[in-house]
Order: structure tokens, then sequence, then C-alpha cells
């Protein structure tokens, strides 16, 4: 099983150290799981592409946000206007494709959704994660959190960080994205401060259970 350090240790946050620490990760012959962490805005999916990059084919990224329940369905349950949040996700589906991750089958490609932000939706079948990669690197907000069927995660990872930048820089980037997918200025501030920032209240609270604290 996954060791699970008690605390996290800080970090500069430099691109190389992190990149470095990944491969560390790298075992030819043997699948390992690094999970990237931190509240909405963040930059989880930007450092995970990074790291991904940085390692070429020893790497491939498996994002949580592929488990995005679609806008039907979430029309259907009443949660469209809380999009984000940890029951609108496929938290289960998440937990059983990482299972299946950290025991590769020879031969075998599996393959994992992605979520496509013009479209708003998940989109099945998106992202092929061949046995022989050493390295599946997940980044979301909830790897961390314990509760309900997110509670199973942490467990499956091999190695866990935490992003944590300053609040206003973070907010900022939340604010950009929204505005850049379609919003008003307004709009985007409004679903920020009534979404984004609840669901980022939870996600620190659970910062603790990462092995590495990136700030910056």
């Amino acid at each position: 099983m996954p060791r699970m350090a008690p605390s996290p240790s800080p970090s500069p946050g430099s691109p190389d150290h992190l990149v470095d620490r990944a491969r560390r990760l790298v075992v030819p012959g043997r699948r390992r799981v690094l999970g990237i962490a931190g509240a909405p805005g963040a930059g989880k999916s930007t450092l995970a592409e990074r790291v991904v990059a940085r390692l070429g084919g020893d790497a491939v990224l498996v994002g949580m946000d592929g488990f995005h329940l679609a806008r039907a369905e979430l029309e259907r349950l009443g949660r469209a206007g809380r999009k984000g949040a940890p029951d609108t996700f496929d938290a289960a589906g998440y937990l059983a494709l990482l299972r299946r991750l950290r025991t590769p089958v020879l031969g075998e490609v599996v393959y994992a959704p992605a979520f496509d932000r013009a479209l708003e939706e998940p989109v099945a079948g998106s992202v092929a994660v061949p046995a022989e990669v050493p390295l599946v690197v997940t980044e979301g907000n909830y790897l961390l959190v314990d509760e309900g069927p997110w509670a199973g995660v942490r467990g499956l990872l091999d190695e866990a960080w935490f992003l944590d930048p300053e609040p206003a820089v973070r907010v900022r980037r939340l604010v950009a994205r929204h505005v850049r997918f379609g919003k008003s200025p307004a709009q985007a501030e409004r679903w920020v401060a009534r979404s984004d920032e609840v669901n980022a209240r939870l996600v620190e609270r659970y910062r603790e259970r990462a092995d590495l604290l990136v700030r910056g």
C-alpha cells in the first residue's frame, strides 16, 4: 500500500525541483500514481501538464475533472447551480479507475475520460494509458478529502502534493478562467464567491494529508 506521510514538507515550488521529485517516482515495470491537489484555481492542471510534458513517455495525465457529471444529469439532480462541488462528480467512478490504473494488465490500454472546458462536459475515452507507462499523474480538488467515496482516493496515491498559492492570486485566476469560457466579469465574480470559494474551504481542510506543500 502507498505510504502516507504524517505531515507535508514545505517546498519553494521550483518547477525543476518538482519535476525531479516526480521523476524519482518513475520505476520501469512498476506503476505509481502521483496526485496533485489544491483548491479551485491553484494551478493543478498547469503543473500536472508541465510535469508530464517534462517526463515524456514515462508519464500520462488523468484528471479528476473527467468525472464531472454531465450537465443534463446535474440539471436532473438540481445541482447545476453548484457545479464543481463534491457531489457533482462520479467519485466512485474515479476511485474505480484509480484502482484499475494501479494494477495494469500487460498489453492492455486503459481509456480515461477528460473534461472539455469549451464544451463544459466530460468526454469519455479521451486519455489512453498503456500498461507500460510507469507513472500516472492525476490532479483535482478532492484527492485528499476524507469524506464519502473521496476518502478512498488518498490510499491509492504513492505521493500527494498540495498546491497553496496566495488566495488573491488564486481567485484572480478563477475569475479570469470563467471569463475566458463565456461568463461576464460580474457573473464570474459571483460564481467564484458563491461556489468555488465554498469548495476551496473544504479542500483546504485536508492539506495536511499531502506529502508535499507547494507554495507560490
